[in-house]
């Protein structure tokens, strides 16, 4: 048996549905516990990102001006980092794969995940600020910490580092690579090898200019290719207007196998749409947590609020922007025809030949910010295992250099393949972590809600407030 094929049946035995019930589980528990804070609570999600917002470019402005840097990360930078790690080749090679795979109904159960998933993207989150810890420049912290500091379980919490700097840091990246080459070679024909080897060197400059640089990149990138992505989908859309009914009745009809004759067709557009959302939004994965414990914030919620907005964006937004051009198009249905290409070919069905040029751009713009933000995700937890600077440059000429090469050069289906192995075994370590420290998430949210009742526009949070684990909290005196 080669190699693709035994990690894909690997692959299928991990998943089946036994992980996606944990996804959902856990997702529809978070929603009940925090009383629907996805839904309730959007207008403060987006009234927090926007003074983060204004608040980063006042301070950056007064920098300048000074001659100074700031030394810490703002929630907005914060979120542009684990936005430009979620905006990537999930939106528009993902996407085209579930599709191609799991038909119309996959769109369905993505957004499914994405809705009951950003619950539990801000119970990951807020508890990633609340263990957070003090480092050199910024904030560090995500799932390894808090399950050291909260669980007591170090071995856990190396397993999950190790986990997270396998998925991120190394598969991730060679997901992202190969997507670009493939996208740069439909569009104009430039050999693969030569595209990554471009792309490696780039993304070593960056990585090694750390977290300050990951964040003022990304913090740039991902508003404008977020915005000019959706633009396009819009004027897609827009031209056929005519065809989202039909669009809309394909979605919901073959979510639930009505209009499929095999009778695995149901269990193939849940396990695609579930699969490629997760890779796509990661809620759960454990992934967006270490960024957003960098931020500075005063109240470990609010990181949580604007990290679950985050899942928002990418999949009901970036993601049904893709759905809708493949399903317009019909290509979906063309045998061969997958990933990039798809999306590609759709967009060249809808607006001609500058479509796939647009997308090659596009997905030069998201995944390269992607492998930038991966890589710290893998960063933050090699220096929770260890601080030897050598391991941390091995680490980063893997990373950005390495497996950029790697993914240029190799195939399609093993390359995600290798993410689905790692994702499910990192999402099934995060998922039992979170649930037992759900609890204090909890008190958290009741306690910023009841700061908001009592009139506090910017509610703070003590240690003290939680007695059992002052002493295990170092960052919130």
């Amino acid at each position: 048996m080669e190699l693709n094929e035994l990690i894909s049946s690997v692959n299928d035995a991990v998943w089946g549905y036994v992980l996606i019930a944990a996804l959902v589980s856990c997702g529809l528990w978070f929603t009940w516990r925090t009383r629907f804070v996805q839904f309730r609570m959007v207008g403060e999600m987006i009234r927090l990102l926007t003074d983060s917002a204004i608040d980063t470019v006042e301070t950056q402005v007064k920098e300048n001006a000074a001659g100074e840097r700031s030394k810490h990360i703002s929630s907005f930078q914060a979120f542009a980092v684990s936005v430009a790690t979620r905006v990537g080749t999930g939106n528009l090679a993902g996407v085209a794969s579930a599709i191609a795979i799991g038909g119309p109904g996959a769109v369905f159960w993505m957004w499914i995940i994405a809705l009951i998933g950003s619950a539990t993207a801000f119970v990951e989150s807020t508890l990633a600020q609340l263990f957070k810890q003090k480092h050199k420049d910024s904030f560090i912290g995500g799932p390894a910490y808090y399950i050291q500091r909260g669980l007591h379980q170090r071995w856990m919490a190396v397993l999950f580092a190790v986990l997270i700097t396998c998925q991120f840091g190394l598969s991730n990246n060679s997901i992202q690579s190969n997507t670009i080459c493939g996208a740069m070679q439909e569009a104009f024909g430039w050999p693969p090898i030569w595209v990554g080897s471009g792309l490696a060197v780039i993304a070593l400059f960056i990585v090694f200019g750390g977290i300050q640089r990951i964040a003022q990149v990304c913090a740039v990138l991902v508003p404008v290719m977020a915005i000019g992505y959706i633009v396009l989908a819009l004027v897609v859309i827009v031209m056929n207007i005519g065809l989202i009914p039909h669009v809309f009745k394909a979605i919901v009809l073959n979510a639930f196998g009505i209009q499929q004759m095999a009778g695995g067709g149901i269990g193939v557009a849940i396990m695609s749409g579930v699969k490629r959302g997760l890779f796509s939004n990661e809620a759960g994965e454990g992934s967006a947590p270490n960024v957003a414990a960098t931020a500075s914030v005063t109240h470990p919620v609010k990181q949580g609020l604007i990290q679950a907005l985050g899942v928002f964006t990418d999949t009901l937004l970036v993601c049904s922007c893709t759905a809708f051009i493949i399903l317009i198009s019909g290509l979906y249905q063309t045998p061969g025809l997958n990933g990039i290409a798809l999306t590609q070919s759709a967009l060249q069905s809808e607006v001609g030949a500058v479509g796939p040029i647009f997308v090659a751009i596009a997905i030069y713009l998201f995944a390269f910010s992607s492998i930038i933000g991966n890589y710290y995700y893998g960063e933050a937890n090699i220096r929770f295992i260890t601080s030897n600077t050598m391991v941390m440059t091995v680490y980063r000429i893997f990373s950005a250099g390495v497996m950029v090469i790697f993914g240029a050069m190799a195939s399609f289906e093993l390359v995600w393949n290798i993410v689905d192995f790692f994702m499910a075994f990192l999402t099934a370590c995060n998922l039992t972590a979170i649930i037992l420290l759900g609890r204090y998430v909890f008190r958290l949210l009741d306690d910023y809600r009841k700061q908001k009742k009592q009139g506090i526009k910017e509610p703070v949070f003590h240690r003290s407030q939680i007695p059992e684990l002052e002493h295990e909290l170092e960052c919130w005196e």
